[in-house]
């Protein structure tokens, strides 16, 4: 493969892929259930530090094996064979494709503020129970694009994230400042932070309130942080495309903490902004933005609502053009980074052989068009939502067992070259582990269904694991 990726590169693939567009919408979701400005900010914080943790981690993982197939590789050499394709497995069935459908299908629902025909709800034909939509083929046709632009070679790839995450960066940049400056001089920010640390969750049921103190508290922290940890997720990409960074013993790391830092600050000065604009508080059923507010934003777009109180109906426009750009971008680099997992599985024999083999560009086009594929029909089945929320669960499993890894691998790997040491360690690591334990018993105990599914499809991928163990044993 072509080394062509930089600094600037990698981290503009960390930064991409993380923002789609969870930012402007799992506020309202976080608010319901901490309730307070103070609380809010926090959840987002100690969601950036914990990715953060995670990412200065996996810093050392990346110098010591630059290879493409990055967390894969990593956990296959600290825990072997199996427990590397279940990884592997679980990322083809629904994270990768999973967010690569959901985020097509925000695109398109966003084009239709736009183009009235793919707004949602809009159904062209219906097979059985099954409904497909203009925004569902709009998301398929997205898809394909990318991948045919990206199986054209890595050049192509780096163009479109290099504009579009640039772009996205520069206007969310330009949108925390105008929504602050603005929002500042009205008193709401004062108002929110006069009662900040006040923690309520709401009952949905009832619409009342139940104050939160000590343990409960502690529980609802733990709920709240997982739509900001899914807002962080992704940043781990950059790992799966190591094989074309320049440097990557240096830049890999680099990227994963520059990227990091960018979307923690961004995030979180995103939320101060709309803590400028909206009161934390709000009356579901009230006819205005402001007196909705964060808690009961119209389908929870937060950033819309808040956009509106300083441009009002034009608010609608700037927000979905902003997500389109968001999405585009982001999608991009899913679909960059993911088929080079894919495609390093099966150089390992563990996915299909097809998706081994480099088209003329140097690319793993077979793998990017398998990925496509899949995530199509997530996108037509409409199941990806669910299946995201079953995987989050499983994704910060995967996270735990890579960064044990790295003490697995201090151990069998001592001396190993080591270009970049893991900050903190073995501080961080471990704390990192022991904070995303807690927040994985918590969902374990109170969304009991969800992350049971996620284990079920982990499961899955023991049985087909030794399927392809046999035939490649068979081949052989």
């Amino acid at each position: 493969m072509k080394k062509s990726l930089n600094l600037f590169d990698t981290t503009l693939l960390v930064a991409g892929s993380m923002i789609g567009s969870g930012i402007f919408i799992v506020s309202a979701d976080i608010a319901r259930v901490v309730g307070s400005a103070g609380w809010l900010l926090v959840v987002w914080i100690l969601s950036g530090v914990i990715t953060l943790f995670a990412a200065l981690s996996y810093g050392e993982l990346a110098g010591m094996m630059p290879q493409a197939g990055g967390q894969f590789v990593y956990i296959k050499k600290a825990f072997g064979d199996l427990t590397a394709f279940v990884y592997g497995w679980t990322v083809f069935l629904v994270i990768q494709t999973g967010v690569i459908a959901a985020v097509a299908v925000a695109f398109a629902k966003f084009t239709g503020v736009f183009i009235p025909f793919f707004e949602e709800g809009n159904v062209l034909f219906q097979i059985i129970n099954l409904k497909i939509t203009s925004a569902q083929l709009l998301a398929i046709s997205i898809i394909a694009l990318l991948t045919y632009l990206n199986t054209r070679g890595i050049e192509n790839g780096k163009a479109i994230q290099r504009i579009f995450t640039s772009a996205k960066l520069i206007a969310l940049f330009a949108l925390i400042i105008v929504g602050i400056y603005f929002g500042f001089h009205k008193g709401v920010f004062a108002n929110n932070m006069a009662h900040a640390w006040d923690a309520k969750q709401l009952n949905v049921d009832s619409s009342s309130f139940t104050s939160l103190y000590g343990m409960s508290l502690a529980t609802a922290l733990g709920l709240a942080m997982i739509g900001s940890l899914f807002s962080s997720d992704a940043w781990n990409n950059v790992t799966f495309i190591a094989g074309e960074v320049e440097k990557p013993q240096r830049n890999i790391p680099l990227g994963l903490f520059f990227g990091v830092s960018i979307v923690t600050l961004i995030y979180v000065m995103a939320n101060v902004a709309y803590l400028c604009l909206l009161p934390v508080d709000g009356l579901k059923d009230s006819a205005t933005v402001v007196e909705q507010g964060i808690m009961f934003a119209q389908k929870d777009r937060v950033g819309t609502a808040a956009l509106f109180v300083v441009f009002g109906d034009l608010a609608k426009y700037l927000m979905a053009a902003l997500i389109m750009v968001s999405t585009f971008g982001c999608n991009n680099g899913l679909i960059l980074a993911g088929s080079r997992l894919f495609s390093s599985m099966a150089n390992d024999g563990l996915f299909f052989k097809k998706a081994a083999k480099l088209n003329k560009f140097n690319v793993p086009s077979n793998a990017m068009i398998f990925q496509a594929i899949w995530a199509s029909l997530l996108c037509l089945s409409g199941s990806y939502g669910d299946l995201l929320d079953y995987c989050t669960f499983s994704s910060l499993i995967f996270y735990i067992i890579t960064i044990a890894g790295l003490f697995v691998l201090r151990v069998k790997m001592p001396n190993a070259e080591r270009p970049y040491k893991a900050f903190g360690y073995p501080v961080i690591p471990a704390l990192y582990i022991v904070l995303t334990t807690l927040i994985c018993i918590d969902l374990l105990v109170y969304k009991t269904f969800n992350c049971g599914m996620g284990l079920l499809i982990i499961a899955l991928g023991v049985p087909v694991y030794f399927m392809f163990k046999r035939s490649k044993n068979a081949s052989e």
